[in-house]
């Protein structure tokens, strides 16, 4: 079996209602596609990355799946000290490189297959089936165990969306029940809604690519007057006419020491500044009690608070 790519959801603003509408929990985890057929079983994550020795709890097939070769779609998740999937602790996993060291991982980052579809089935691809069909055919081939679950639908997208938000979680995934299975497609059959955060922070850095501003490094105080470092971005609702604009903004504020307390991760090839400047970010994960970074920050505008009103969560 030669990998695929998977199908993927758009990112959507929007919860539709009409019944024939899917919605499950967004897993914070990594896509994981097992191809099992009688010669082995393989794993692939979305960009057909070989991933079979990082997870050795999801290669005996048979004592969860039924059909004597299949492509199961899923994502591989691992809590935090939380009870909550994090993504910090499912790549602990994903990225190791020495694999002599999975067996220990397997101890100290249990991971569980939370799989959502099947693509392809005794012989048969059945990507072409409508989602309904393809779910009753993977509800009779799946049998949940320690490591393996089937994902859950929920009717009511937004009761479900409400309580992603209320746990801090990652959102929701909405599928039309009437969707194929579009090998290496994307659209707006399947549907993620994200509950972002948002937070004030000021600037204490920048990176440059071609002679302009490309990243900005951010910050929040504690109670103590210190800047602390919270993460990176070069994304946003900037268009390129600001991101050049900002570099002759930032240029006058440059100083040669980083005004950070602790080392940001873009240190290496930053200019420091003073912070003057503050910008409203948004963000879809932040587990500061763990001492992240904020995952996928992006800048939404920039405003007028000053940078000492940017105070970190515990001040």
């Amino acid at each position: 079996m030669e990998p695929i790519y998977p199908f993927e959801p758009v990112i959507s603003e929007t919860i539709p209602t009409e019944p024939h509408w899917r919605h499950e929990i967004k897993w914070d985890g990594t896509r994981i596609l097992t191809y099992h057929h009688q010669h082995g079983t393989k794993l692939f994550n979305r960009k057909q990355n070989e991933r079979t020795r990082h997870y050795p709890e999801l290669l005996e097939v048979p004592s969860y799946c039924k059909a004597s070769s299949v492509i199961l779609d899923g994502e591989v998740i691992a809590l935090a000290a939380d009870g909550k999937p994090s993504f910090h602790e499912v790549m602990r996993r994903d990225l190791i490189q020495k694999l002599h060291r999975v067996p220990e991982m397997q101890r100290s980052v249990p991971i569980t297959y939370m799989i959502f579809d099947v693509v392809y089935c005794d012989g048969e691809w059945v990507n072409s089936r409508p989602l309904s069909e393809r779910l009753e055919l993977l509800h009779g081939i799946i049998t949940p165990n320690e490591h393996v679950q089937l994902v859950a639908s929920h009717g009511d997208g937004a009761s479900l969306f409400e309580v992603m938000r209320q746990q801090s979680m990652e959102g929701i995934v909405c599928k039309d029940l009437r969707s194929a299975y579009a090998l290496g497609g994307k659209d707006d059959r399947w549907r993620k809604v994200k509950n972002y955060g948002d937070v004030m922070a000021a600037i204490g850095g920048f990176t440059l690519n071609g002679g302009f501003v490309n990243a900005v490094l951010l910050g929040q105080y504690d109670g103590e007057g210190k800047l602390w470092y919270i993460g990176h971005t070069g994304t946003g609702k900037l268009t390129k006419a600001e991101w050049r604009d900002l570099t002759g903004i930032l240029t006058p504020m440059m100083t040669n020491s980083s005004p950070f307390a602790n080392r940001p991760d873009r240190h290496k090839d930053a200019y420091w500044v003073t912070p003057k400047l503050t910008a409203k970010v948004q963000y879809s994960e932040w587990r500061w009690q763990e001492g992240r970074a904020l995952r996928q920050p992006s800048i939404q505008s920039f405003v007028n608070v000053p940078p000492e009103q940017c105070r970190l969560p515990w001040t």
